[in-house]
């Protein structure tokens, strides 16, 4: 079985004969997945229970009115106590959080002091609408059902730093429900809105329904930031305005969410069912000196957004107020964590410009300042999310610190049932390909890419690696589609790239060159041409392939532009599924998150 399947030429039913005969004698099937496994990635062995009922207070109801102190009250509540503040009224000052003798039977909860039946039902996303704001500009809709100013704010009114929430070494048992937590004073840049203070470790940390935010202008560089903080939870909440400024700024790299380095224990961690606005990176694990690797994080149903006005020249821009505009990086990147569930999220809006080139995912560990040895990023379960609108997809890099250390590994990543459409190039500043593939040390492997559906207008896979093959990929069921040949190329790098292919050998001349113990088989490749690995379907288009517009296969013909065919991914796949994305699947897991 030496050639490609180029279906426009023979038979669906001869072509279906011949992809299975090329699975048969050319590749093994897979075992089923393991239990508490999703291909070679192990899922996270513990998740957080978040509910009310799961965290009780069975203490004291103490109301704090504005005029008295809130530090006062936190330190004098006991474990089980709820703090009930004035709904509309405002707390100024940084908080400070300290160790008490809690634990999961007795939490401080610090909520606003209206009924239940005023806020978001439990498992609902807040919004500003329960801050009295109808709507944010160029943000999607709010949808308010009613505008009601009911939630108490808690304010950092210094020059700079961190608040207006901190916590102090051994806080624990601490929930926030129904809080606008901001800044004050405009100007000064700021750390973080909420954090552990430095040095300090905390744990046992939710914040529930919160809407968070900076200042449209200002540098705010953190939302939540969980570094040196052991189960931590970000559930039903919506953070904006989260950004550091070019060139005038203070700041590099603003997250909505993350964890950094440190020293203490850090995970599990629950990010689930948020709106995340951010510049830099929305989420991000890892990205400093560290003596631990964060473990066992959950992140799903989650919006990851960037506004389009902060992209200079768009119409309605808005940039720092120096005029600069905003450092723009990614949606999620895992520099430093292991057993990482990312399933059900909308990643939308990214573009280059700056140090990066509007890379929606990175899986890049990286051995900080040359401080963080064993930084990894190992167990990566990405499955079930749509990206769109984005200068490219998808980040494989296991490379060397600027000081030259390597981290200790970058592998066992299973990504499937992945959508990505609006990926631009020139207009966004970035390289318009599905996946960049880079590899130094250690040696990347153990990845699966399997049952994606993908459209780009470059390449789809560009590769640097100068050491070892990668090792153990494997490539399967997706439907692919890049109008650049030979579709899977050089990064560049010269004859000592893997890649390196001057004489124009093709994809199955790179992947033999590139990869080890590794498969690439039973993909749908839109526009394929050239030499390819054996058993995959090289087919003109959409109408060719028989996909319709939404991306879903074609079950028959039918009187519709898109489906003129059956299609020829049905139950085509490797593992006898249809080929591509569960387009049903994933609209599943993402109803409600837009």
């Amino acid at each position: 079985m030496d050639k490609v399947l180029r279906v426009s030429a023979v038979s669906r039913g001869f072509a279906f004969l011949l992809l299975w005969l090329a699975g048969v004698a050319c590749f093994a099937v897979p075992p089923l997945s393991q239990k508490g496994f999703d291909g070679p990635a192990e899922l996270p062995r513990v998740y957080l229970k978040t509910a009310m009922a799961d965290t009780p207070t069975p203490g004291h109801v103490l109301r704090v009115r504005p005029s008295e102190s809130l530090q006062q009250a936190v330190d004098q509540a006991k474990c089980g106590d709820i703090l009930m503040l004035e709904p509309g009224a405002v707390y100024s000052g940084t908080v400070q959080f300290p160790a008490k003798n809690c634990d999961d039977g007795h939490w401080i909860l610090l909520r606003t002091g209206v009924a239940d039946d005023k806020l978001p039902r439990e498992g609902s996303r807040m919004t500003p609408c329960y801050g009295g704001v109808v709507g944010l500009p160029a943000r999607p809709a709010l949808h308010c059902t009613t505008v009601s100013n009911v939630l108490a704010k808690m304010e950092f009114d210094g020059k700079g730093g961190s608040g207006p929430i901190l916590f102090m070494n051994g806080a624990n048992h601490y929930r926030f429900t129904g809080l606008e937590i901001r800044r004050g004073n405009p100007g000064a840049p700021m750390t973080a809105l909420a954090s552990a203070k430095e040095n300090a470790s905390a744990h046992h940390i939710i914040f529930d329904r919160v809407w968070m935010h900076g200042t449209a202008e200002d540098e705010t560089a953190r939302g939540v930031a969980f570094t040196e903080i052991a189960f931590g939870a970000l559930v039903d909440s919506y953070l904006n305005d989260f950004h550091c400024i070019a060139v005038s700024g203070a700041c590099t790299d603003a997250q909505a969410v993350g964890s950094g380095g440190g020293v203490a224990a850090q995970g599990p961690y629950k990010i689930v069912n948020n709106f995340l606005e951010a510049s830099g990176e929305n989420i991000l694990f890892g990205g400093k000196p560290a003596e631990v690797t964060p473990t066992d994080i959950e992140i799903r149903r989650n919006h990851l957004f960037k506004p389009m006005t902060w992209m200079k020249d768009q119409p309605g821009y808005v940039g720092g107020t120096s005029g600069h505009p905003f450092i723009v990086k990614n949606h999620f990147e895992v520099k430093n964590a292991q057993r990482v569930l990312f399933e059900g999220n909308l990643l939308e809006n990214v573009w280059g410009g700056f140090s990066q080139t509007g890379f929606s995912i990175l899986l890049t560990p990286k051995n900080q300042a040359n401080k963080c040895p064993l930084c990894k990023v190992t167990d990566i379960t990405v499955r079930y999310n749509r990206v769109r609108n984005v200068g490219s997809v998808l980040q494989l890099a296991n490379a060397l610190s600027d000081a030259g250390g390597a981290s200790t590994a970058g592998e066992r990543y299973s990504i499937h049932d992945l959508v990505a459409d609006g990926v631009h190039q020139q207009d966004y500043q970035g390289f318009g390909i599905f996946a960049l593939i880079l590899s130094n040390k250690p040696q990347m492997r153990d990845v699966s890419i399997d049952h994606n559906t993908v459209f780009v207008p470059n390449l789809l896979i560009s590769i640097l690696d100068k050491t070892e093959k990668l090792a153990n990929f494997t490539i399967a069921n997706n439907i692919f589609s890049a109008p650049r040949e030979p579709k899977i190329a050089s990064a560049g790098g010269g004859p000592g790239n893997c890649a390196y292919h001057p004489e124009g050998q093709g994809p199955g001349g790179v992947f033999k060159s590139c990869f080890e113990n590794s498969t690439f088989t039973h993909n749908l490749i839109l526009g394929g041409q050239g030499s390819w690995p054996p058993g995959n379907f090289l087919v003109k288009d959409m109408g060719d392939a028989g996909i319709r517009e939404d991306y879903r296969l074609c079950r028959k013909a039918d009187a519709s532009a898109s489906c003129k065919r059956a299609s020829l991914g049905l139950a085509a796949g490797r593992d006898g599924k249809d080929i591509g994305a569960d387009m049903e699947e994933i609209e599943t897991a993402l109803q409600g998150v837009e």
